[in-house]
């Protein structure tokens, strides 16, 4: 048994508290609170020159952490640093032992994939040496990054403005989204038409819905209305047969495990967490929850991984659960591998559950909200990757007329599955696939033509990026590793070279100017991606010991020392200036066209016009579909109280334009096939059915079907949601000031519940320009009963 005086350093306090509880008495865990020594922030702090020696001091302002780990350190027989099982985890052990002036045999290195006894209590009897080849990565990235942040940010103040930064891995990650962007610009929409058939039995009036799939049985689009008519003109009067029906089975199997980028992904599109909020909840769960009758636990393995491996104990554990609680028949038989893609690091296993028995019901009430929807996510997803796959019973029915096939297929689900754990949905779903069942039919049995549908479509560009196909691109092209996907999105939104509209991501005007005018002019290997997935590679064979990390540095410096130097000579007493974005708004003011602008708020519309001219107005996000009453644009909106809803363009108070529609639902791009009126869905998380508003309309679904959860009066009354605040809300709105080069406002002190905050004058005309968009929200309390459409 080790000595009573035996020190364990670990980062954070609440990973400290877990792992003291599982050592007992004989050792004392203290946390260094993340980084203790670093590269200044003042200066470089790389001696180029000497072999880019870095110069790494004390972190300010933690001296008195310091001072007590080196008294602790020096009255203890072994210091085991226990930080973070990553490259930068090994460096902070690194820092450590060479700021502690640690003996490398008094220094132990010992790492926990998962904080749970078991491992701790083996994982300190067996500990190991620092691996200074992981060391030497992270230095090696950690001094390249510092390098082109550093060299080319000054560079970017004196030639644009102060302020900006450009970075290794964030400067590739812009090059994408603006390439995206560029696509987008570039589309050219192609017209193509869906023709469908609808299709009775003879002595039935039930019908079912084929689409027309080509000429025999060679697929055949259709692009143009004159093409459709002649299809139309062939099968009209033409009889029906059933050509063919294809009955079978289909399995699906479930997903691999999460890795860092694919729970980053997920977690984005089911829970709408951003990628760093994801990271910071599962590093709660890693490093310990009070569980109720267990103490501190943590529920999940090590989060920053690339590998899909999983430990035998994980495998074994899961068999017994699912045979235990599902049945038999819910077990594949053999547990489930998965191939981890090449280049991946391998260090950890894949994110799963510490205990797979700990399922999210049991722990549900010792867990916030944020981490029970993450971990029953990852708990969810693991569970699901060990159990048989889903089966489901199709049909495809391919009906004849006049050489022309029209197809249709239905399926269903036959047998659970992995499914009964965890849902896999898609964003949108498959138009091709029937939701309903399709009659029992024979080949060579005669239909009737009931009725043809046509619909004209265009093909749509590349949707923008959302944060999670941001990270997959980046992880599928080699830009940056698990742990840092998270903080160049951060970077990137959080210094508006990139804005969020919704939830895609589109370029602003600085973050364009800043990678066409600047990086891909003068630095075209820091935006080249294959340059940059080359990088990687390369820190890689550091970290496997092929590598020197001095020899990475110098072979990058040279080239990047030429493109900076020509950089500055071609720049010199040049100033490179950021457009305006100007958008398609107008000034209600004076018709000049709105530009988007930066202030303390954030991202406004401000018209060119100023001085003369200082209207003002929220950047306005347009939804799909039109308004149901007058065809207008639909406008995603926020009330006073942070709701989402959406309205009509033409709400905005002024009554030789005004229309009154507003809605809690969220609008889709689809349109009713009844009506042609654009449909709504429930707003919330997960796959919505939508429905039509349209009351005239024979597809109406009525408020009282629509699946519309009641607030109990109490709940209501508490939360101050009834209709004669949501109505004052409105009023209260024109009162508030957009941002704007003229909204300010005068400190006042609170004395009475009637005080109110001061205005100037200038304030006050601003402020009701500005507000002039959000003149109304719609009651909340209950779902508001829609306008008719």
């Amino acid at each position: 048994m080790a000595a009573k005086n035996d020190l364990v350093i670990v980062e954070s306090p609440a990973k400290a508290k877990t792992i003291e509880k599982y050592l007992g008495s004989g050792y004392k865990v203290v946390a260094s609170m993340g980084h203790l020594r670093d590269l200044p922030k003042s200066k470089l702090g790389v001696d180029i020159e000497n072999g880019f020696e870095p110069n790494y001091i004390p972190v300010p302002g933690r001296e008195d952490v310091i001072d007590d780990l080196k008294k602790r350190a020096k009255a203890a027989r072994t210091v085991y640093l226990a930080t973070d099982p990553d490259r930068e985890g090994e460096a902070i052990s690194w820092h450590l032992m060479e700021l502690l002036e640690l003996d490398p045999k008094k220094a132990r290195r010992v790492t926990f994939n998962e904080i749970t006894k078991t491992v701790v209590l083996s994982s300190i009897a067996a500990p190991r040496d620092i691996d200074q080849n992981l060391v030497d990565a992270q230095q090696a990235r950690r001094i390249l990054d510092r390098i082109v942040g550093y060299k080319l940010s000054p560079l970017l103040w004196k030639k644009m403005k102060r302020g900006l930064s450009a970075g290794r891995v964030q400067s590739a990650a812009l090059r994408l989204v603006l390439d995206r962007e560029r696509e987008i610009r570039a589309f050219t929409p192609e017209e193509y038409w869906h023709l469908d058939a609808k299709l009775s039995r003879s002595d039935s009036e039930t019908t079912m819905s084929v689409r027309y799939y080509g000429d025999g049985e060679k697929k055949r689009e259709l692009h143009s209305e004159e093409e459709v008519n002649a299809v139309c003109a062939d099968v009209e009067n033409a009889p029906w047969t059933v050509h063919s029906v294809k009955r079978g089975e289909r399995q699906r199997s479930p997903s691999p495990p999460f890795i860092t980028s694919t729970l980053q992904q997920e977690a984005s599109r089911r829970l709408n967490m951003p990628p760093r909020r994801t990271m910071s909840v599962a590093q709660q769960l890693y490093e310990g929850v009070d569980i109720e009758g267990r103490g501190t636990v943590g529920l999940i393995t090590y989060m920053r991984t690339d590998s899909l491996r999983l430990s035998e104990d994980a495998l074994a554990a899961a068999a017994g659960y699912i045979r235990e609680r599902y049945g038999e028949a819910y077990y594949p038989g053999k547990p489930r591998t998965f191939k981890t893609k090449a280049g991946a690091q391998d260090a950890h296993e894949a994110i799963r559950p510490s205990d797979v028995r700990l399922s999210p019901e049991v722990v549900r009430k010792d867990l916030t909200a944020e981490q029970y929807r993450l971990y029953r996510l990852i708990w969810g997803r693991f569970t699901a990757c060990q159990m048989s796959n889903a089966v489901y019973d199709n049909v495809a029915v391919d009906a004849e007329c006049a050489r022309h096939h029209f197809r249709a297929s239905y399926s269903e689900l036959k047998f659970p599955g992995y499914t009964a754990v965890y849902e896999e949905k898609s964003d949108e779903e498959d138009e091709e696939v029937q939701k309903k069942p399709l009659p029992n039919l024979q080949e060579g049995e005669s239909l009737r033509l009931r009725k043809l549908e046509r619909e004209q479509q265009f093909t749509t560009p590349p949707a923008r990026f959302t944060e999670a196909t941001l990270i997959r691109a980046m992880e599928e092209k080699g830009i940056g590793r698990p742990s840092t996907y998270a903080p160049t999105i951060s970077n990137i939104t959080g210094k508006e070279y990139v804005a969020k509209e919704g939830k895609y991501l589109k370029i602003t005007s600085l973050g364009e100017t800043i990678t066409d005018k600047f990086m891909e002019s003068y630095f075209p290997d820091i935006v080249d991606l294959k340059f940059t997935a080359h990088m990687e590679e390369r820190l890689d064979k550091v970290e496997e010991g092929e590598l020197p990390w001095k020899q990475v540095l110098e072979d990058f410096y040279d080239g990047f020392d030429s493109e900076l130097t020509k950089a500055e000579a071609s720049l010199e007493g040049a100033h490179i200036k950021v457009p305006d974005e100007v958008t398609e708004e107008v000034c209600d003011l004076c018709g000049r066209k709105l530009v988007v602008k930066s202030g303390r708020f954030g991202r406004f519309l401000a018209c060119p016009g100023f001085p003369e001219c200082s209207f003002t107005k929220p950047i306005v996000v347009e939804m799909p579909g039109k308004c149901p009453k007058c065809g207008s644009r639909i406008l995603k909106r926020t009330s006073k109280k942070g709701y989402t809803y959406y309205a009509c363009e033409k709400v905005s108070g002024k009554e030789e334009q005004s229309c009154d529609f507003m809605t809690w639902d969220v609008p889709v791009k689809e349109n009713c096939p009844e009506c042609g009126k654009t449909l709504f869905k429930l707003s919330g998380k997960g796959s919505r059915k939508s429905f039509c508003i349209n009351d005239q309309c024979s597809n109406f679904l009525p408020e009282d079907k629509r699946g519309y959860r009641k607030k109990p009066a109490a709940a209501a009354e508490e939360s101050g949601e009834t209709a004669e605040t949501a109505e004052q809300s409105a009023e209260e709105t024109k009162s508030v000031a957009r941002p704007g080069r003229t909204a300010k406002t005068t400190k006042t002190t609170k004395t009475t519940k009637s005080a109110n905050t001061t205005k100037t004058a200038k304030t006050a005309k601003t402020a009701k320009a500005a507000a002039e968009e959000n003149t109304e929200t719609p009651k909340r309390g209950r779902k508001p009963k829609v306008k008719d459409a």
